[in-house]
């Protein structure tokens, strides 16, 4: 029988221990196969755990009944926050102004700054 994560509550452990964080979901053991997770948990509602599979884990600690849900790829607010951080303001204004589309509205560098991150986002330096 294959029973799906996301079926209904499961009983969760998490244990944090400095980096890292020993996860288990019915009993097993799924730490080493997780890159990271999140709780969210809301009065009246089970709590929520959201599995990042691959590497260690950091985390929180917490025992108890929680719905679970696996997630494709990493946090999205984090990852965009961890990106923006590393944007050199300096670099990205002149690259904003140097670009061709920009259109002449009153909004244009805002625009232009936006796409300019949004093409680097894809790949493009």
């Amino acid at each position: 029988m294959t029973d799906s994560l996301a079926d209904g509550p499961h009983t969760v452990s998490i244990t944090a221990e400095g980096m890292r964080a020993a996860i288990t979901v019915n009993g097993a053991d799924i730490s080493r196969a997780l890159a990271g997770y999140t709780i969210e948990h809301r009065a009246g509602q089970p709590a929520l755990l959201v599995l990042y599979p691959r590497p260690p884990a950091d985390g929180v600690v917490f025992a108890g009944y929680a719905q679970v849900a696996v997630a494709t790829e990493a946090p999205p607010a984090e990852a965009i926050a961890q990106y923006l951080a590393g944007v050199d303001p300096a670099r990205l204004q002149q690259a904003a102004l140097a670009r061709e589309d920009l259109d002449g509205s009153p909004t244009e560098l805002t625009t232009a700054t936006l796409r300019q991150l949004i093409d680097w986002a894809g790949g493009s330096r």
